[in-house]
């Protein structure tokens, strides 16, 4: 949803990001670096949204959870993980590399 009439910044420049794997999902944790980046994070990292980013990576269903209290969201994208981590022939594209990408996710300021 990045408009032309709003400024666009990294993601990794309002929130922390992070991956992790369990079977054939990944697991997306991005946490604002401050409260009053929540809202934007809400409305701009929508299922649709990591769905589209992560199409090449991704081929299941994405899933949202919101965590209002830690200001954060939780996202498990489905069949990720080529039938799982012990399976794929894969050099780390289950963690680290994946948050570097969903990093330089550009995001609209509001």
């Amino acid at each position: 949803m990045t408009g032309a009439s709003h400024p666009t910044v990294a993601l990794r420049d309002i929130a922390y990001v992070r991956f992790g794997d369990k079977g054939d999902l990944s697991n997306m944790v991005v946490v604002a670096r401050a409260p009053e980046h929540w809202e934007t994070l809400v409305r701009e990292l929508t299922e649709a949204r990591v769905a589209a980013e992560f199409r090449q990576m991704a081929r299941g269903p994405v899933v949202r959870h919101l965590v209002p209290e830690l200001h954060s969201i939780n996202f498990l994208l489905g069949a990720a993980l080529g039938g799982g981590v012990t399976r794929s022939l894969a050099l780390d594209r289950h963690g680290k590399s994946r948050s570097g990408y969903a990093g330089g996710i550009r995001i609209a300021l509001s």
